[in-house]
């Protein structure tokens, strides 16, 4: 299975893009990972946000093909600790799916089209995080995650 994490817009954070860089690392000894990257939407700024969550959701969608399954970030999902959060990732691994997309909105989150399509959402915290943030915190979650499942000390309890 390749594991896909759709992001909008860029990290502009030095230490930000770094942390991230470290974790991204240290997935591929453990799955087929990429980081993909939709470009922030040109004049994004003369929009309102619902507009913007329009587009930057047409761009979300457009991703999607057979045999791929995405799952949203989002403060309103699904709480796991790392431990469920591991568990979902080896139920997903376990079914014959090509590919899990992850997504990380923009600032202003989903649009309701992508709500709609998306297979689950997940929480990283009740907190909100600044989408760049949260890309740090993932990939720190999905390497913790792959970790528990090899049985490595990353983790403690």
């Amino acid at each position: 299975m390749r594991l896909t994490l759709l992001v909008v817009g860029k990290t502009d954070d030095k230490y930000l893009n770094e942390g991230i860089e470290r974790y991204r690392k240290r997935l591929k000894h453990y799955i087929d990972f990429n980081m993909d990257v939709i470009p922030d939407i040109k004049k994004g700024k003369n929009l309102r946000s619902e507009q913007q969550k329009i587009q930057e959701g047409e761009l979300i969608l457009a991703k999607l093909g057979a045999n791929k399954e995405f799952h949203l970030f989002d403060e309103r999902g699904e709480a796991y600790t790392s431990i469920q959060f591991s568990g979902f990732l080896q139920k997903k691994m376990a079914s014959g799916l090509k590919e899990l997309i992850l997504v990380i909105g923009g600032p202003y989150g989903f649009s309701d089209e992508v709500y709609k399509q998306a297979a689950s959402s997940v929480s990283l915290s009740p907190m909100t995080f600044s989408h760049q943030l949260a890309r740090l915190l993932c990939v720190e979650q999905l390497y913790r995650a792959f970790t528990i499942l090899k049985g490595e000390s990353y983790h403690h309890e």
